[in-house]
């Protein structure tokens, strides 16, 4: 994890605490990151997936693009 985290992400002092989210090796964000991903509905895109058919995220997705 130490090795795999950003250097603008990282502490001033220490080592990054966790939870850290990676997808493989890419490093996607923190725990804020992620909160703010999911009250914006859009936790698939944070993660690096595709929205399922009928999903908030697919939905708010097809009205950005309509």
């Amino acid at each position: 994890m130490r090795e795999n985290v950003p250097e603008d992400s990282r502490p001033a002092s220490g080592n990054p605490l966790p939870p850290r989210l990676f997808n493989a090796s890419r490093y996607l964000g923190d725990y804020e990151a992620f909160f703010e991903a999911r009250e914006n509905n859009a936790v698939y895109a944070f993660l690096g997936l595709t929205a399922p058919p009928g999903s908030k995220e697919a939905e708010a997705l097809a009205k950005q693009q309509a």
